[in-house]
């Protein structure tokens, strides 16, 4: 078992390498931090939270870890295989060919939190976008093995619709089996970056080289995978457990910079994640939230303190029960 180390976030995070199985590219990690707030009592908590990031992403948002701890579980975040502190020189970066590749990563992780709480600890899933969609169609294929779902703007659907979904499915799956990892041509404007990043007008400071602008390319053989996803949660998921949906009140997607980019989702259509949300299982809660961005946590003061108020009253009539 790998020992925990000091992480790249400073005092009071730390990092452990979960080896997994080696793929056709070789060596694959995941990596598991945890937040560890100074206390005078050591404790350990029966409540835990693992944190899965978005595509093109990794964990850096300490405010979100600091949220959990206030509320009495300890943090935990995952960079996924080939992606933030798991990206190794000889991997395409954060690609897989099937969403489900990450239970190990998953597994793996969970495994790191019990070893640390217990067994009988109970854990909640975050994910944030993609984070979201890897996390509904494990938790399918995985009941009971956490409590609930937190979703901040998971990625439950391609922006513009099944329809769009439908049309392009047939190119990329042929571009997935003769080409997978061939990079696909797309635009990145460069907007959302421009709405949190400190070099640029937002406030948020990160690691450029595993958040990069633009993005990592797209690969046929990824985005088969995550439009795969998207149509299992077409069809409608099962999940049994309490999930919450969240994101922001608007959307605004285009190729030329508009101020109210500021303070709405300039990646996904937030009100296709609505109704898409609540084909995930019989008790579901969708929170629209004002002035969001895509990631709710990186927005600005008034959205984010509004998108933790409304986690923090779902938590009290949910949370862990």
């Amino acid at each position: 078992m790998t020992p925990w180390e000091p992480d790249v976030l400073g005092p009071g995070y730390e990092a452990c390498t979960l080896p997994l199985e080696d793929d056709d590219e070789g060596e694959v990690v995941a990596t598991l931090v945890r937040h560890r707030p100074p206390s005078e009592e050591p404790v350990r908590p029966a409540r835990a939270v693992l944190y899965v990031h978005g595509w093109n992403d990794y964990f850096f948002q300490t405010g979100l870890a600091e949220y959990w701890a206030a509320q009495g579980a300890a943090f935990y975040a995952l960079d996924l295989r080939k992606y933030g502190r798991s990206l190794r020189a000889h991997q395409t970066p954060n690609y897989v060919d099937d969403l489900a590749t990450y239970d190990e990563d998953l597994a793996a992780a969970l495994d790191r939190i019990h070893r640390d709480l217990g067994r009988r600890a109970r854990v909640l899933l975050m994910g944030h976008s993609t984070g979201g969609l890897v996390g509904v169609l494990w938790a399918q294929r995985h009941p009971g093995a956490v409590t609930g779902l937190v979703l901040n703007s998971p990625w439950l659907e391609l922006t513009g619709s099944s329809v769009m979904r439908n049309l392009g499915t047939p190119l990329v799956q042929q571009l997935a089996r003769t080409r997978p990892k061939a990079p696909v041509l797309t635009i990145d404007p460069g907007f959302y970056t421009r709405t949190i990043s400190s070099e640029l007008e937002g406030e948020w400071t990160y690691d450029a080289r595993w958040r990069p602008t633009p993005f990592f390319p797209i690969r046929p053989g990824w985005l088969q995978a995550v439009l795969n996803g998207h149509a299992q949660v077409a069809r409608g998921l099962d999940l049994t457990v309490p999930v919450f949906m969240a994101a922001s009140s608007r959307s605004v997607i285009g190729p030329r910079w508009r101020e109210d980019m500021r303070e709405t989702d300039t990646v996904l259509d937030v009100d296709l994640l609505a109704r898409r949300a609540v084909l995930l299982g019989s008790v579901v809660t969708v929170v629209r939230i004002p002035g969001g961005l895509h990631d709710l946590t990186l927005s600005a003061a008034p959205a984010r303190e509004r998108f933790y108020a409304e986690l923090s009253r779902w938590l009290t009539a949910y949370g862990w029960d």
